[in-house]
């Protein structure tokens, strides 16, 4: 029998939302799974760690539903409509950077909860619109709700997004194999690459950093950037190569972003306190 823990993110609950401390969480599953309680652990990999703890290692990426962001709202389809200084409902730092830049105007509020909370909220007016994983909204069936889906232009999705990972111990040959038909190979390509630039940039949730990557015609394509939370000053860059040099790719654009001022805002995000 095979037992699992699905942690990290679903529906957008992380580990944060749910008031849990990251690194006792991680320890207490870590622990878990090296006594042999658990087989295997689920996460959206947006949400997993790119540092895994020692022992542990990310054995099978599924393939990729809609990576992008979602916009929901009970008033208006889009974010074009939203009037001037809307509420607007988000907890990312990744999605208020890059909403800010497009729509400085709008008024943006941090919104935690699990899905149904989040949606709940917006229900009864709290908001004017919030943003979502879309998906997270179609795995739990609510993808009616999404009335727009932002492109990776207005919103660059965080690395991993729409993924899920698959973590067991290291050296387990026999749950790796029964993970091994679950992994899609071109999801795993982009998500190593762009897990490799977050890691490289010191990515977490207290860094607005977007990374994003496909793979067309053969070539990987990986986007990727860093910005100040209100959004002003931001650094991106793109490059493409061989999907097989993912992780190689992801570390060049981070040191792409480093060369073109990435260093300045990481500095200034260090000096900020967490909100």
């Amino acid at each position: 029998m095979i037992d699992v823990l699905m942690v990290g993110q679903l529906g957008e609950t992380s580990v944060a939302a749910l008031g849990l401390a990251t690194g006792p969480w991680l320890r207490a599953l870590k622990l878990a799974m090296l006594a042999g309680e658990i087989d295997l652990a689920v996460h959206s990999l947006k949400d997993m760690p790119t540092e895994l703890p020692q022992g542990l290692i990310l054995a099978a990426t599924t393939e990729r539903l809609d990576p992008y962001d979602a916009f929901i709202s009970c008033k208006v389809r889009n974010l074009r409509d939203l009037p001037h200084g809307a509420v607007m409902g988000t907890s990312s730092l990744r999605r208020k950077a890059q909403l800010l830049r497009l729509r400085p105007d709008l008024n943006i509020v941090s919104l935690r909860g699990n899905l149904d909370t989040r949606l709940r909220k917006l229900d009864a007016g709290e908001y004017d619109a919030i943003i979502l994983a879309a998906a997270g909204l179609i795995r739990l069936g609510m993808e009616n709700r999404i009335k727009a889906v932002l492109t990776a232009e207005q919103s660059l999705p965080a690395p991993g997004q729409g993924a899920l990972g698959i973590e067991l111990v290291d050296g387990d040959a026999a749950m790796a194999a029964v993970v091994a038909p679950l992994n899609d190979p071109e999801t795993a390509h982009c998500v190593k690459a762009e897990r490799a630039f977050s890691r490289a940039l010191g990515g977490s949730c207290q860094v607005p950093l977007g990374g994003y990557a496909v793979i067309e015609e053969g070539r990987l394509w990986l986007r990727g950037f860093v910005a100040t939370a209100d959004g002003r000053e931001m650094v991106a860059g793109e490059l493409r190569g061989h999907p097989g040099d993912d992780e190689a790719l992801g570390r060049q654009l981070a040191e792409m972003l480093r060369v073109r001022g990435a260093d300045a805002i990481l500095q200034k995000l260090a000096h900020c306190k967490p909100a």
